[in-house]
């Protein structure tokens, strides 16, 4: 074993050694050991590395061609058995794979396949002179003229979504309340009908319990009007309507829509905060489809 490989080895494990395990935290001096270690590593195949680099190919990129052989030489570190063999042939074989992909990335017009269609790899950071005689950079002339246009529409797109579901589930709420409402005021009626127990205190006699099964039934009324609702105002939602096979009961869910359209249509004029977007200094484009949300689409 020569000097190099065996000063390679020596500051391998020192490398190693003042690794962490798995969960552990690095202590300072664990970082400095283990830093000095690795800077020992890198000036011992310095020269290893210089010779790769010309070998292929990368002496214009000479500072990305470094960088690229010290992350090899870190995973050469991270993964090295000395089982299996040295530190020095294992090393070759990270440094040749890290340059090789080096050179692919930055050379690719050297293939057989791209020096058949005359292909050149062009640096997008290369400075050009403009029409006028101001240099800028290749990668700032490249203008996407639809990337606006597509970013107001996905703008657009995402608040009538917000906004759509939130008038739906305001409306739902309302629904709710009022079917809630309609129940107390049967089962006071009924409760009036019933003479008083004098047994029971007045206060629970006042109470006015709902019947659970009628609150079941409207909870289910109210899911199929918000399907209906969902499938109205939503072209790219599926919606399971198996359950309504009798055309009649799909027709009276569709005027049910269209009724309930209009309410949300009324309620984002009302209420201050669909107000505000309606009437906020976007786009058209967006006050439109935010204003149009509750129209079938």
């Amino acid at each position: 074993m020569s000097k190099i490989t065996a000063a390679l080895e020596a500051a391998v494990t020192v490398v190693i050694g003042n690794t962490p395990a798995e969960g552990a935290r690095q202590t300072n001096r664990q970082r400095v050991e283990s830093d000095r270690a690795f800077a020992q590593i890198l000036k011992l195949i310095a020269p290893r590395i210089r010779h790769f680099i010309r070998q292929y190919g990368l002496v214009a990129h000479w500072d990305d061609a470094e960088q690229c052989c010290a992350i090899g030489v870190h995973r050469a570190i991270l993964a090295y058995d000395p089982t299996k063999a040295q530190f020095t042939t294992f090393v070759n074989w990270q440094l040749r794979g890290e340059l090789q992909a080096l050179r692919f990335r930055l050379m690719t017009d050297q293939r057989q396949s791209a020096k058949k269609v005359a292909a050149t790899t062009v640096s997008l950071h290369a400075g050009i002179a403009g029409a006028d005689g101001e240099e800028s950079s290749l990668e700032a002339t490249i203008v996407d003229e639809q990337a606006l246009e597509l970013t107001e529409a996905g703008a657009s797109s995402y608040m009538a979504a917000i906004t759509r579901t939130k008038l739906i589930e305001e409306y739902v709420d309302q629904l709710r309340i009022a079917g809630t409402e309609q129940l107390q005021r049967k089962a006071r009626s009924k409760s009036a009908e019933r003479p008083l127990d004098p047994s029971v205190p007045r206060l629970k006699a006042a109470l006015y319990p709902v019947d659970a099964a009628e609150l079941a039934a409207v909870e289910e009324k109210i899911a199929l009007h918000r399907e209906a609702l969902i499938r109205r105002l939503s072209d790219d939602v599926e919606v399971d309507t198996t359950a309504v096979v009798d055309e009649a009961a799909r027709e009276r869910l569709r005027q049910v829509a269209k009724r309930a359209t209009a309410a949300m249509a009324d309620m984002a004029e009302r209420t201050p905060r669909f107000a505000e977007v309606l009437t906020a200094p976007a786009p058209s484009r967006w006050r439109r489809q935010a204003a149009t949300v509750a129209v079938a689409g």
